[in-house]
């Protein structure tokens, strides 16, 4: 563990550390911050004294990445959500856009070594420290991807290799000549190195890799996707949750089963997305607490979770997300009828030897109708027993079209698999 004395806190304790973090970011933040001056004080914050107990802290308003971005766009160029003079920040970080406008996100010195402690946790439940060699093929641009991965694996002890700038083949060379055995991608970028060294006659399971960590759109935690990773490198294969505007929130222990969340640096709720209750699958509300520079509290990041039941096997008491993201709220398809996820057909796609796939939604009278292209060893034949796993993993029959390999998009970070004719 990176702290086992948070990481094992019992529950009357942990909820006392993090009030006692969120006043302490109150009484930091009211009255300087115009972002949050004027949202607390038009629900009648007055103070971090108000916040005598967690019906107190159920009261403070959510907030919505709409909201932030109408702040950008009225403040350019970084907002109000800034606690400090502009002076005290050092990093500069954006959203993907994948689901809207990006976000630009500022962090102090602080903020950043916040960050940097939050991938310790990360890392050192993957079991990733001294002596390892851990490979970054991103493209170090302001996505802020695996950025904070890369100081994390400074902090934890172990070589830090950045892989940008590089084709596949020359970081699948760089792995190997460098001895890396730690690789922190997206799960897809994972399995198109897995492609690449297959039709160059390179065998992954024979590079040192021992351990990979994925981030940045769900799939690791989808056991599909998480055998076919580990099979292909020979190594395990953990899953990592975050967000740009709020932090390194979630990690996987040697359990595997589903993330954490890192309850000594975040407050986590979910909520019924439509009545705002508590529920035990829903979406996911997040507070960071030491991000102090430009905080977020009770932040709706629009991704649907589900609480596990028992207590972890691996002695931690924090909150764990069973199957890690189940998707995005607005990602949700409406197929004749039936709510449809798109990591619902990753699941299912991925059983097969599919390289790669799209989604494309098409308007056919009244309804949403969908079809799947799928790169897949096989072609046609492979493509109908996709089909009809669909068909019966879903419960409606989705149309599913072979077509050539290297056809479809490949993606770095965040995939876009959705596309809307």
């Amino acid at each position: 563990m990176y702290d086992r004395r948070l990481e094992t806190l019992d529950e009357e304790r942990r909820r006392a550390h993090q009030l006692d973090r969120l006043r302490t970011l109150v009484a930091t933040v009211l009255g300087v911050n115009p972002f949050w001056t004027s949202k607390w004080r038009a629900a009648g914050l007055v103070s971090a004294a108000d916040l005598r107990d967690w019906d107190d802290v159920r009261r403070l308003p959510l907030t919505t990445k709409n909201e932030l971005v109408a702040d950008q766009a009225g403040s350019p160029l970084f907002g109000t959500n800034l606690t400090y003079p502009i002076e005290r920040y050092v990093r500069v970080h954006q959203t993907s856009g994948t689901s809207g406008a990006p976000l630009r996100w500022l962090d102090t010195r602080e903020s950043w070594q916040w960050w940097t402690r939050c991938w310790g946790f990360v890392l050192a439940a993957a079991g990733v420290g001294p002596g390892d060699r851990a490979f970054f093929p991103f493209s170090f641009g302001l996505f802020v991807g695996f950025w904070a991965g890369f100081e994390g694996a400074h902090a934890r002890g172990a070589l830090a290799i950045p892989g940008g700038g590089q084709d596949s083949l020359a970081r699948l060379a760089s792995m190997e000549s460098l001895g890396a055995t730690v690789l922190v991608c997206t799960p897809s970028y994972a399995l198109h190195l897995l492609r690449v060294a297959h039709e160059h006659g390179i065998d992954a399971t024979k590079l040192p890799v021992r351990v990979t960590v994925h981030a940045g759109e769900p799939g690791a935690a989808i056991p599909s996707v998480r055998a076919r990773i580990e099979a292909g490198w020979g190594a395990r294969a953990f899953d990592h949750a975050g967000m740009t505007e709020m932090g390194a929130y979630g990690y996987e222990c040697e359990v595997q089963g589903g993330p954490h969340v890192n309850e000594s640096e975040f407050i986590a709720e979910v909520l019924d997305p439509v009545t705002g209750e508590p529920t035990d699958e829903g979406e996911l509300v997040l507070t960071n607490l030491g991000r102090l520079g430009s905080p977020l509290v009770r932040y709706r990041t629009g991704d649907r979770v589900r609480l596990a039941g028992p207590p972890c096997p691996c002695g931690r008491t924090f909150a764990r997300l069973a199957g890690g993201i189940l998707g995005r709220l607005d990602d949700m398809l409406i197929v004749r009828g039936v709510n449809v996820f798109p990591s619902a057909i990753e699941a299912i796609v991925r059983r097969f030897p599919v390289e790669e796939f799209q989604i494309e939604v098409f308007r056919a009278g009244e309804l949403d109708e969908m079809r799947v292209l799928v790169e897949v060893d096989g072609g046609v034949e492979a493509a109908h027993r996709v089909q009809a796993a669909l068909r019966g993993g879903l419960g409606i029959r989705v149309e599913v079209v072979a077509v050539g390999s290297g056809t479809l998009p490949r993606f770095e970070l965040k995939a876009r698999r959705v596309v809307r004719r």
